[in-house]
């Protein structure tokens, strides 16, 4: 305690005679007291005595801290030759009835985070500069002389501001704010707090700090204005009631990222939040949005705020070897920067960065890694030009704005002043027309940020919040001196959460979260070159209130991709499958991961990334490719087509056979051939088997609903009648050749003509079946699409199925009878015996139709048809050539057989042996 007390009174009484001496000092001695007017005071005053002396270790440690690294570059800077920033206190000043005072980030001591190892290893460094947050002094001074010309506001009273720079480091960030509100000797909540005449206080853009200064500033009431990002976490009006956020609502943020991941295309999403208000806000929102637009997230990380690098580098391994491309990364400024320190540091390559923040606040980048290794997207607040801000930047110099100590050093950095022969407080030696539009555009840009338009309406807000706020006044009292007396800070709250009103560039300007306007959004890129030159460019806009699907502009030629790339990257779980291929889930992953399978022959897909492909109609089909439907051709068993003609031929030419044969049993009536074959069975047998050919026609040509109900029942009816006849021929043959045995009721059977009585029986029962079929479900004419690839047979249905068994069951069962009947009579006296030829006339009969049945269900399409026609073809030739052909042979070449005397002898020796 004794020690500290004799540094506090040494470094308190030099202090006191460097004030005294330095007004009589040589011109080199009072360089060096210049340097040391900064140097000392804003060290000391930090701290009364009391604090001083009772501070423990890690408040002395940041004390001591303070004095090497923050004021010392000062003191050298000023024993340099930078007389001017001698006389000059650690602020930017303009006077004014009522102030605004501002703590922006204006320079720092290189460390964003004392907790973070790599801060602790750049704590050494000296104070850098923040040349692109200058412009925030800027804007706040145009906009602060704009409303000073204004007769219409404020009337007589004149606004001013002063303006302070605040670190980084947590513990340092009150400093200026406590010094600014309270002076330096005094202890808040001890003594009373100095007159002020601020009305508002402006901080940002980041959050971090913003939340730090508002819990101080709310015990006060003082209003206070954030001009950064937006910040959910600053959205608590029960923790921050004095904070107002000056950005737009974010709401569209997730459609507006979501809606530039549809351009490109990218579904395979890598998310990295943070765990703070914002990540818990911005999460639910993104999924939903990519949800309804069938993006996956491939990996969702969430970070502590400024967590160690160690931990980051745990996560390497996901991030840098996962397949997805892209990257959404959202946060504060600070948090963004620190993840992108981390992101250089562990080569994230080839990934696309889309951000919601462009981290105004980075200084200690490696540039030469951007570009080279991930692609920034960044999503930033649309606002209009301000008129005249550029015309009031050029003539800004330290000579127009003396007590502007920040312009001083930007001046003094820039334009490399150096030492005079004059006093300190000259700038001779600078170019006397430098300009800031002198200055590179990565280094100080002309245009207003957005940061910098926030700060513009802020200063309007509070212009037009004491503006009512002195109107309100006027009604209550009348004002002596013509000016209006602002009371207290607090006083000007009310009038802060009604303000609306339309600023200077046409926008609606709302302080009230639930009536505030949806953002538009520039979509910035960060051209980066190899010696370190920065370029933001915007490429495009996202405007919620434009027409769905037009919402998103983007001139994707000018976005800088990774070095050695031209294209965008893809980033995709799969590929994707081209027309002719459906997606199919892979199982147990994301929705956006999937194999691509072919279209069926009748399926196409004529987009890509199809879920399931379409089905062509009937009378279309499917090309080769999978991806078009043609028209089908339409097509049937018809009289031109070979096939088609072949069986018509065929058909005609049997038919005039069997009418030749007719013909000649006709003719030779009379011969005993003829006679003992039963003439009239054979007269029937052959005219049906002219029906059975001439049926055949019907499955030629174009079905229709007539011949469909012919083609069936014609068939069934013409072929009972030819089977029953054969039957009829095998009774007879049996019943003659057994008449003598069988007695004279069998001889009265088979003179009176009683076996040709099974021909009509049969016939009844068959056109009854088909009667049956008719009524309940009788053939029709139908298509068939998929027996043929590209045409469209036409064909008859046959309806129902069990009928057109049954038809064929009970022809199968006539002719099983016949067959059986024949083989028993096959050893009868064979002169003139047909009971041989009755056999194999239905051995060939019952096997056409037994191998026609698997035939005729394996086919498809026109030969399904042909199949059938064949098969009634071949088993009326059949009939035809084993029961006929025999005896035309007789008839016609071997007339010396075709004699009674012959057929009696040998049937009487036959019948010798059989008895």
């Amino acid at each position: 305690m004794e020690l500290r007390e004799k540094i506090y009174t040494f470094l308190l009484g030099f202090h006191e005679r460097v004030q005294e001496r330095s007004s009589s000092a040589n011109k080199d001695t009072k360089r060096l007291y210049c340097g040391i007017w900064i140097y000392i005071p804003d060290t000391v005053g930090l701290l009364s005595r009391e604090n001083f002396t009772s501070a423990g270790a890690s408040g002395m440690s940041s004390l001591m801290f303070t004095l090497i690294f923050l004021q010392l570059p000062l003191l050298v800077w000023s024993w340099a030759g930078t007389g001017c920033l001698s006389t000059m206190k650690q602020r930017a000043h303009l006077d004014g009835d009522v102030m605004i005072a501002g703590f922006f980030p204006l320079y720092t001591m290189g460390a964003d985070h004392s907790n973070s190892d790599a801060s602790r290893q750049q704590e050494n460094k000296p104070p850098r500069f923040i040349f692109k947050n200058y412009q925030f002094v800027l804007a706040l001074t145009f906009a602060i002389e704009e409303i000073n010309k204004n007769p219409y506001l404020l009337h007589n009273l004149t606004l001013g501001f002063d303006i302070y720079n605040v670190e980084f480091e947590g513990w340092k960030i009150l400093k200026n704010p406590f010094i600014s509100l309270f002076g330096k000797d005094n202890i808040p909540n001890y003594s009373c707090m100095r007159e002020s005449k601020s009305i508002a206080v402006l901080t940002g853009p980041s959050g971090l700090t913003s939340a730090q200064i508002g819990t101080f500033l709310d015990l006060y009431k003082f209003p206070q204005l954030t001009f950064g990002p937006l910040d959910h976490a600053l959205s608590d009006h029960k923790k921050f009631p004095a904070l107002y956020q000056m950005p737009s609502k974010d709401t569209s943020i997730a459609t507006a990222m979501v809606s530039l991941l549809l351009h490109f295309s990218w579904n395979w999403i890598g998310l990295l939040t943070f765990q703070d208000e914002n990540g818990l806000w911005i999460v639910p929102e993104l999924k939903k949005e990519m949800v309804k637009n069938r993006i996956c997230i491939a990996f969702e990380i969430t970070i502590p705020n400024y967590t160690l690098s160690l931990k980051f580098m745990a996560l390497y391994t996901e991030i840098n070897k996962s397949s997805a491309n892209v990257l959404i990364i959202y946060g504060d400024n600070e948090s963004i920067l620190y993840l992108m320190m981390c992101v250089e540091e562990y080569f994230i390559k080839g990934k696309v960065c889309i951000m919601n923040s462009h981290w105004a606040l980075t200084t200690r980048r490696r540039y030469f890694m951007q570009g080279s290794f991930h692609v920034p997207l960044i999503f930033s607040h649309h606002h209009p030009d301000i008129l005249g801000f550029s015309d009031f930047v050029k003539p800004v110099n330290p000579s127009k704005y003396p007590e502007d100590f920040f312009l001083a050093i930007l001046w003094f950095l820039s334009f490399n002043c150096s030492d005079s022969e004059s006093d300190c407080v000259t700038w001779e030696n600078c170019p006397h027309e430098a300009s800031l539009d002198w200055l590179p555009e990565h280094i100080f840009d002309m245009t207003m940020s957005g940061e910098s338009y926030h700060i513009y309406n802020a200063v309007y807000v509070v212009a037009q919040a004491l503006h009512e706020m002195l109107l309100h006044q006027t009604k209550l009292q009348t004002m002596g001196n013509g000016k209006g007396t602002v009371t207290s800070p607090a006083q000007l709250h009310y009038f802060l959460k009604n303000i609306q009103f339309q600023n200077p560039a046409g926008d609606q300007v709302i302080l009230e979260e639930k009536k505030k306007l949806e953002a538009e959004y520039d979509i910035v890129n960060i051209w980066n070159f190899p010696e370190g030159i920065e370029l933001m460019v915007k490429l495009g806009k996202f405007s919620p209130y434009a027409l769905h699907g037009h919402q998103l502009f983007l001139s994707e030629d000018m976005i800088e991709w990774a070095i050695g790339t031209t294209e965008p990257p893809q980033s995709v779980c799969s590929e994707t499958c081209g027309p002719g291929f459906r997606k199919s889930p892979q199982e147990g992953k994301a929705a956006c991961c999937f194999d691509c399978i072919p279209c069926s022959e009748d399926g196409i897909a004529n987009g890509t990334d199809m879920d399931q492909c379409l089905k062509c109609p009937d009378h279309q089909y499917a090309n080769t490719e999978r991806n078009q439907c043609l028209l089908r051709t339409t097509t049937f068993l018809a009289h031109g087509e070979p096939l088609g003609m072949a069986l018509a031929s065929m058909a005609l030419s049997l038919s005039i056979l069997t009418t030749v044969v007719l013909g000649v049993f006709v003719k030779h009536k009379n011969t005993p051939i003829v006679k003992a074959n039963n003439q009239a069975l054979s007269y029937i047998l052959l005219i049906s088997l002219i029906f059975c050919f001439l049926c055949s026609l019907l499955f030629i040509g174009r079905p229709n609903t007539v011949t469909c109900i012919l083609q069936q029942t014609t068939f069934g009816v013409v072929f009972t009648v030819a089977v029953s006849t054969v039957l009829a021929k095998t009774v007879t043959v049996v019943l003659a050749f057994k008449v003598t045995s069988l007695g004279r009721r069998m001889r009265w059977l088979l003179l009176s003509g009683a076996p040709n009585l099974i021909i009509p029986i049969c016939t009844l029962i068959q056109v009854t079946l088909c009667g049956i079929w008719l009524g309940t479900s009788p053939p029709f004419v139908d298509t068939d699409a998929h027996s043929e690839h590209g045409h469209l047979i036409i064909l008859c249905n046959r309806g129902s199925l069990t009928a057109f068994y049954r038809v064929l069951g009970y022809l199968g069962f006539l002719a099983l009878v016949s067959f059986t009947l024949a083989f028993l009579a096959r050893n009868l006296p064979d002169t003139f015996n047909e009971a041989k030829f009755l056999t194999f006339s239905m051995l060939m009969f019952c096997t056409v139709w037994l191998i026609f049945l698997p035939v005729y269900h394996s086919a498809k399409g026109t030969v399904m048809v042909a199949v059938e026609v064949f098969s009634i073809l071949a088993s009326s030739a059949g009939l035809l050539g084993c029961i006929f052909a025999p005896k035309c042979y007789i008839i016609l070449l071997r007339p010396d057989r075709n004699l009674l005397h012959g057929f009696r002898d040998k049937t009487h020796t036959q019948r010798n042996k059989f008895s």
